[in-house]
């Protein structure tokens, strides 16, 4: 196992999902929970599985032994991971229904793959964490709860599955709702709808299960296509890094300069006054262009190319900002982070720092103190950050940057940490105070001397 390495990168959605209302979610869960079970009746049941794949699925599960088509295998895209039962990768699912589009993020239940559950969370604006009806919340349960109140994740739904092994007991449901809960609400998470599945029969999960008539709530494709998907631009600032900077140079536009990139909060009119970070130069929105023409209005997640009335330096890694309320920018960065790499991270490390488009080089100044998910404490640190390892970390920067909270910004107060020798991508941060408000402080930071 320790030869496979976490797949992180997302594939570009589907184009027949771009129209539609789009919900990123991410599901969680301990071993043997029916994670894969559930993910896969979501989709065998929304009809989004390909002819081929399902004829690959009858044909593996008929190789095994079994009756009934095993929908787990619709979900272990490794040959290796079906082989050994076990899924230890994190990958990228879509399907859509009428109403929603849908981005689902896999990821593995093993404790040793904290990391994968981060990366799959990390833009997810839903998280299914699942618990099996016969065992309730256990240690990764509210180990998985715990990282989606650090990610901000903001909102949950607990998945009580195999309901069947219980009889369909409204009372084991209740218990388990109820504990998770109260559990949650000290991690600041009140978002927790719970719902009582079976992903092996269908109960609960697209159909409404007639052997659970006590639930009155919807089922799960019920939730996730009524939930309501968080809207950057009613309740954050404009912020638009920018990607490339287009000068086409032609007889037809022979002065034109366009800033081209993904508006990551927040919206932008033709005439708003911007500000450049971190040069903090002003000017106006001039235009607003995309490839089916100009807008007056762009709002996130489109992507757009802007047009500045001045003729203002601005560069791949700089980010176009709303002039009030006023922006933060420095070169000391403190914040939160997962580590990702086997290589162990201690002060004094040289580093890239990656925000936004924008890189720089950085220093490993202070390392902790290193959170217990378990506890939800902040305790010292006795060496350097290991594998999985979430902890406090302060940087310094050799150029300004912008210095969002991701309490506040959760698209632009993130940050990566690189290895300048090979490129390696070593911890993924959140930048700003710890966003678990219930973690506490403790001495014993290791500085770099």
């Amino acid at each position: 196992m320790g030869t496979h390495t976490a797949h992180t990168t997302e594939p570009s959605t589907p184009g027949a999902h771009h129209e539609r209302d789009l919900l990123r979610l991410a599901t969680a869960g301990s071993v043997d929970d029916g994670k894969s079970t559930l993910i896969g009746r979501l989709l065998y049941d929304t009809k989004s599985v390909l002819a081929d794949q399902l004829a690959a699925v009858e044909r593996a599960s008929q190789a095994r032994g079994g009756d009934a088509v095993d929908l787990a295998l619709l979900t272990d895209g490794l040959r290796a991971e079906r082989e050994q039962g076990i899924t230890i990768d994190v990958a990228y699912r879509y399907f859509s229904t009428a109403t929603r589009a849908f981005v689902l993020a896999d990821t593995p239940g093993h404790v040793q793959y904290t990391r994968n559950m981060v990366t799959g969370a990390s833009t997810a604006e839903l998280a299914i964490v699942l618990v099996d009806a016969r065992h309730g919340v256990v240690q990764q349960t509210r180990r998985h709860a715990a990282l989606a109140a650090l990610l901000r994740v903001p909102h949950v739904v607990l998945a009580v599955n195999k309901m069947d092994l219980v009889d369909y007991s409204q009372e084991a449901f209740t218990a388990i709702a109820e504990e998770f809960s109260a559990y949650a609400a000290q991690l600041g998470v009140t978002a927790v709808r719970a719902i009582p599945v079976s992903a092996l029969t269908g109960d609960n999960v697209v159909e409404r299960s007639t052997r659970m008539p006590w639930h009155a709530g919807p089922t799960l494709l019920e939730h996730l296509e009524q939930v309501p998907v968080h809207r950057d631009a009613a309740t954050e600032p404009f912020r638009f890094p920018v990607q490339y900077v287009i000068r086409p140079r032609t007889a037809e536009h022979p002065d034109y300069r366009g800033y081209a990139g993904r508006i990551t909060s927040g919206s932008v009119r033709v005439g708003d006054e911007v500000a450049t970070v971190p040069g903090g130069v002003r000017s106006r929105v001039a235009g607003i262009d995309t490839f089916d023409g100009p807008l007056a209005q762009a709002h996130a997640p489109r992507s757009v190319t802007l047009r500045l009335e001045d003729d203002v330096d601005v560069a791949r890694g700089d980010t176009l900002v709303a002039t009030h309320p006023a922006t933060t920018v420095g070169t000391d960065l403190a914040g939160t982070v997962c580590w990702l790499a086997q290589a162990p991270g201690a002060p004094g490390a040289r580093v890239l720092v990656r925000t936004g488009t924008r890189t720089v080089r950085g220093v490993l100044q202070e390392v902790g103190p290193l959170l217990d998910v378990d506890t939800l404490r902040l305790e010292p640190v006795s060496g350097p950050l290991a594998l999985n390892a979430i902890a406090r970390v302060r940087l310094h920067l050799a150029e300004p940057v912008l210095l969002d909270e991701f309490a506040d910004h959760r698209r632009t107060g993130t940050f990566l940490l690189i290895d300048p020798l090979d490129g390696a991508t070593l911890a993924a941060g959140m930048a700003g105070r710890s966003p678990l408000a219930s973690s506490v402080e403790v001495p014993g930071r290791c500085r770099a001397q």
